[in-house]
């Protein structure tokens, strides 16, 4: 008989405790559809060293085609970064344009609306303002700029546009993305600048953010000369 000591206690049994092979084994023949709806399991698994027969055979090919379809998800992951990195860089490059045209213009009103839609590959540009206090500045309803951009944010871009009409006039029913950017004029009134774009492609949604604020800041600079 084992004594035992004063006060100790029977160390508790593990709860998780690995299964046996033999229960392992028990379990894939009592569920044989197992692993075939759980594919994901076979990039665990270590592969036969031969073949015998087709159910070894058959192991091997499922194994061989979780790999195939996990590849195949990482190249779609790159090709789709890609492309977003393609057309955020062409976006760079058109709003390095419409800052060369801001830099040199004599009315800046007119640039925005005229001349900065071609240069960007969009439909319309307009600057709107909670205040306006120069012709040509579209009327914005108190409060807007904040709930339109949200907190903390200088530029969104949204593949769903709403308020159209208020921020794209009679281009509204051409929009099908449209970008919002803060203009941080020297005066502090919320003022916006509205893209939109017929060719969702035009706007991208990603690599776009920061390039567009600075387009943002570069208005505001061109209306304080």
């Amino acid at each position: 008989m084992t004594a035992t000591l004063p006060g100790a206690s029977r160390l508790p049994a593990p709860e998780d405790e690995a299964p046996s092979p033999a229960a392992v084994v028990a379990f894939l023949k009592a569920h044989p559809d197992f692993l075939a709806e759980h594919p994901e399991i076979y990039r665990a698994l270590r592969p036969p060293r031969r073949v015998h027969g087709e159910r070894m055979a058959d192991h091997m090919a499922a194994m061989l085609d979780a790999e195939r379809q996990r590849v195949r998800s990482l190249e779609s992951e790159v090709e789709s970064a890609v492309t977003a990195g393609r057309a955020g860089y062409g976006l760079t490059i058109r709003v390095r344009l419409a800052v060369l045209a801001l830099m040199r213009s004599t009315d800046v009103l007119d640039t925005v609306t005229q001349e900065l839609p071609a240069l960007l590959g969009i439909e319309t540009c307009s600057l709107l303002s909670e205040k306006p206090d120069r012709r040509g500045l579209l009327p914005l309803p108190r409060g807007t700029v904040a709930r339109l951009l949200g907190p903390g944010k200088d530029a969104i871009i949204r593949a769903a546009p709403t308020e159209v009409e208020l921020l794209h006039e009679e281009a509204a029913s051409l929009i099908q993305r449209d970008a919002l950017v803060r203009v941080p004029v020297w005066t502090g009134t919320p003022t916006l600048l509205a893209l939109g774009a017929r060719d969702p492609h035009a706007l991208p949604t990603r690599q776009a953010v920061a390039t567009l604020a600075f387009l943002g800041r570069t208005v505001a600079a061109a209306l304080a000369r």
